[in-house]
Parts: C-alpha cells; sequence; structure tokens
C-alpha cells in the first residue's frame, strides 16, 4: 500500500527559508539552464497537476515558488497530467532557469514554501533538448482499492469497495487487456482529438493482498482516464457485469458502454515516467 500516509506528506508548509539556501551575494550570471526534477505529490486537496484558473493545481504552486526564487515567470513541463485528487509518487516536469548554485540547493530552494504534501525528490541539470513529455517511453500507474471499509489513515489513498468480487474473472480479463490495441472505449474523453489511440498496455498487474487489492498499469502511454476506465472495466468484471469476452469486443468495436465506469480518483498513483 502506501506505508500510511504517502511518507509523512502532509498539507503543513515547509519552514525552510530561502535566505538559508540563497545568499544576499549577487548571483553570478549565467545563460539559461534545462533543469528535470522528480515530484511526489498527494493530490487530495489539488484540482490536478495543470495550471487552471483559481491556481490550486501543483503546477500553478510550483511556478509561484520559481518566481519568487528566480524574480522570472517561469513555465514549467510536465510528462501529463493528472487529474484532481490523483497523486503521485514521480511526476517529472523540467524548466529553463538561470541559477548558479547548483542542483541540490536550486531543489531545497523551490522546496522552501511548497506544502509538505508536494515534495521535490530529486533536481538535475540536463541537455537543452530534454523534454518531460515528448521524451518519455512509457509510464506506470498504480491503482488502489480496499474491500470494504477503509481506516481514516488510508482512505484518501484507495477505492473503499464494499461488495465481494469475484478475482478468478478479473485475472483472466487482465490478460485481454495486454498488448498494442485501440483504447478509444476505455478513454474518457471520446471527442478529444488523439493522433492515434492505439497504445501498447505492457503490463496489466493485478495483486491481492487480504482485503487490499493493487492493480499495477504499464503502457507506453495513456489516453485520458485511461486507468480508472481500465479499473472501473474490470471492477465490473469483478461484479458479473462485465465478461472478458465483452472487454474484446469493446476494444474490437472503439465503443464504450455504461458498465466501462470511471473508478473514483483518490485511488490512483502515477508511479514512474519511463525515459
Amino acid at each position: 500500500m502506501l506505508n500510511g500516509c504517502m511518507n509523512g506528506l502532509s498539507d503543513q508548509v515547509s519552514v525552510y527559508s530561502v535566505s538559508s539556501v540563497v545568499h544576499h551575494s549577487i548571483i553570478k550570471k549565467s545563460p539559461d539552464a534545462r533543469w528535470k526534477c522528480v515530484v511526489a505529490y498527494d493530490g487530495t486537496t489539488f484540482q490536478g497537476w495543470q495550471s487552471q484558473e483559481g491556481g490550486n493545481t501543483i503546477q500553478d504552486l510550483i511556478e509561484k515558488q520559481l518566481a519568487r526564487i528566480t524574480k522570472k515567470k517561469i513555465r514549467i513541463e510536465g510528462s501529463g497530467r493528472t487529474d484532481s485528487g490523483v497523486h503521485a509518487l514521480a511526476q517529472v516536469f523540467h524548466f529553463d532557469a538561470e541559477w548558479a548554485h547548483g542542483a541540490e540547493k536550486l531543489r531545497v530552494a523551490l522546496q522552501t514554501g511548497l506544502p509538505r504534501s508536494i515534495r521535490l525528490k530529486s533536481m538535475r541539470r540536463v541537455k537543452a533538448d530534454f523534454h518531460a513529455r515528448f521524451d518519455a517511453k512509457g509510464k506506470i500507474y498504480r491503482y488502489e482499492i480496499y474491500l470494504g471499509e477503509a481506516d481514516p489513515f488510508i482512505s484518501a489513498y484507495c477505492w473503499s469497495f464494499r461488495r465481494e468480487l469475484d478475482w478468478k474473472a478479473m485475472l483472466a480479463a487482465a490478460k485481454v487487456l495486454r498488448g498494442k490495441q485501440d483504447f478509444w472505449a476505455f478513454s474518457g474523453e471520446n471527442d478529444r482529438t488523439y493522433e492515434t489511440t492505439v497504445r501498447n498496455l505492457r503490463r496489466v498487474e493485478l495483486v491481492k493482498r487480504g482485503r487490499r487489492l493493487s492493480f499495477t498499469f504499464e503502457a507506453d502511454g495513456f489516453l485520458y482516464k485511461m486507468v480508472r476506465s481500465l479499473t472501473g472495466a474490470l471492477v465490473n468484471v469483478g461484479l458479473g457485469k462485465l465478461t472478458s469476452a465483452q472487454i474484446a469486443e469493446l476494444i474490437k468495436s472503439r465503443r464504450r458502454i455504461p458498465t466501462v465506469v470511471t473508478a473514483p480518483p483518490q485511488g490512483l498513483f502515477l508511479v514512474k515516467v519511463v525515459y
């Protein structure tokens, strides 16, 4: 599971001072460098990753802190977006900034002022042509389900499901989903323009530990709400509302039906971006 509460991530604000990292001495002039950052966040109280009106997103808060320490408006580019309530163990973003104090001091300065529900795990300088989104070769997501009433320490990080599921049927359905296929029927936004809706779903791994279920999905890319839609479909297989044969037909027909439900956001974690 998630070791309780995302390894101690909470909504308290970091107490470090920017002045303890960026001294009052004059910063040496240097050309803008490209920086790659890996960030973990508890998405419970945020409106997702992507910047939007209102400013309560991961991107908005990081960009606001970047402006404080660089005195410039800097846009960050993420590997992709996560929706409101979705969490990340290792989201990746990049940005260009002039900084003469090294990667670790930049990481600490950027962490300053961010809530502890956003934790910058690493920072390093990369080549000028690196792109967090376009250079990604794949992503790994995990979805967590608790069979029954989850206790308050984990309820924000799983789907509390109050019915029993046919585990063997779900394992059989998972096999149908694997491989390079057209996942149009599992997109949460079928009017969205995609160059292609074909994805190579390299791994669909279902693990059961007592009352806890973990679904891991790895692919070269994912459609909007695809992981939550796949999870919802697998759960309905477990309830007897869908069969493996029907899932295979959905993929072939590119037609979404009401039994392909979208699982709630709080159980979803972006685990890794593969480069």
